[in-house]
């Protein structure tokens, strides 16, 4: 299957075999992971209770969208503006260029168009109503940020990708023509050409893989988007972890800082951050405007959809962390600091009237053996 992507040869796997995080196998995190980010005591989800998803895993209404098209044909007054269309997947309009990170338009977040976790929220746009953009940046290879579909769609343009290392062995396969593409190790930083865009990878703590046999052959990162005047954090998928303060020394402070919320579980809390964390994570790189990604379009975990984004909205600290909530699809500027609004409550409206519909299953059938949670 295509899907699955490719694994990494020639001098691309030499590069990833040159890696300190390379352990003559794969990679793997060798960061101190802090105390008590994992709970041992309490086990991963096995595949029935994955499957039967009760009513809170998804909301009982579609959220509330926005179409963006006509805001974005006006540049940004203050220069940098963000469009959350769901998940991952942001249109970062950063000192007169466009970056899409992690772009997501497939149905499921899974190698199989009949079985995986299947978004409850459209995008709130097609691929081909996006404005040009000048460069895509991938995080990771995981199936809720490289997605297939939309990466074969994506071949068609000219756009340039940045990615992690190891990555663009995928972007190949599906075809994306290497001249097209970047691939980072932390620390390393890619001027885009012709624009004054640059995109720096920095430490992540998480892992990568699409199939059974190539689990961490490539490498995942946070990253650093910049232009003239603007700096955004993106974080892609990531544990808490110390290296945030390193990150905010080297390359900050931010304009903007994009966190993932959303996935978390006590057996999996060194690789995912949850919203506690999140706002934890948020301090160590210096505070200022935060907007939470990856929730809001797939169920990846047994919380309810939105548990992290009410946490959020009730834990933050207005004097350290400035949430920026827009609606799906809702062009906003960090520098217009507006009040955060819970508009995603509206997709309650009616629920207590719904009379018990039943669940869908996100990934197929199955017994009640343990799965290699989390599968993002």
């Amino acid at each position: 299957m295509r899907s699955f992507g490719k694994l990494a040869q020639g001098a691309r796997l030499e590069r990833l075999r040159d890696l300190p995080l390379w352990d003559g196998d794969r990679l793997r995190n060798i960061h101190p992971m802090l105390p008590g980010l994992r709970d041992p005591a309490t086990p991963r989800p096995s595949l029935r209770e994955f499957l039967c998803e009760d009513a809170e895993r998804r909301p009982s209404a579609p959220l509330p969208a926005h179409d963006p098209r006509e805001a974005w044909q006006r540049k940004p007054a203050s220069g940098l503006r963000a469009t959350w269309l769901g998940h991952s997947t942001v249109l970062l309009e950063i000192d007169g260029w466009r970056v899409l990170t992690d772009p997501v338009w497939g149905e499921r977040a899974s190698p199989f168009t009949l079985m995986g976790p299947k978004r409850f929220q459209p995008v709130p746009v097609t691929l081909r109503q996006l404005p040009e953009v000048d460069a895509v940046v991938i995080s990771h290879d995981h199936y809720d940020h490289l997605d297939y579909p939309t990466i074969r769609a994506l071949a068609k343009s000219n756009v340039p990708f940045v990615t992690s290392l190891g990555v663009g062995a995928h972007l190949e396969a599906w075809g994306i023509a290497p001249e097209r593409i970047t691939e980072l190790t932390w620390w390393e930083t890619h001027r885009v050409p012709g624009t004054g865009l640059t995109v720096t990878a920095a430490p992540s703590q998480h892992f990568s893989g699409r199939g059974l046999k190539d689990r961490n052959q490539t490498l995942w990162s946070s990253l650093v988007l910049s232009g003239e005047r603007h700096r955004v954090f993106f974080s892609g998928d990531t544990g808490l972890t110390t290296e945030y303060e390193v990150i905010r020394d080297r390359l900050g402070p931010f304009d903007l800082v994009m966190l993932e919320v959303g996935a978390f579980h006590p057996s999996w809390g060194d690789i995912h951050l949850g919203p506690e964390n999140a706002l934890q994570a948020h301090r160590m790189l210096g505070g200022g405007v935060l907007l939470p990604v990856h929730w809001g379009t797939f169920s990846l975990s047994t919380h309810a959809w939105d548990q992290p984004v009410e946490t959020l909205l009730a834990q933050a600290d207005p004097a350290h962390a400035h949430l920026l909530l827009p609606r799906l699809g809702e062009p906003v500027e960090p520098g217009e600091r507006r009040p955060a609004s819970p508009w995603w409550r509206q997709a309650h409206a009616g629920k207590a009237a719904a009379t018990g519909a039943p669940p869908a299953s996100p990934i197929g059938e199955g017994d009640d053996t343990g799965l290699p949670w989390p599968l993002d």
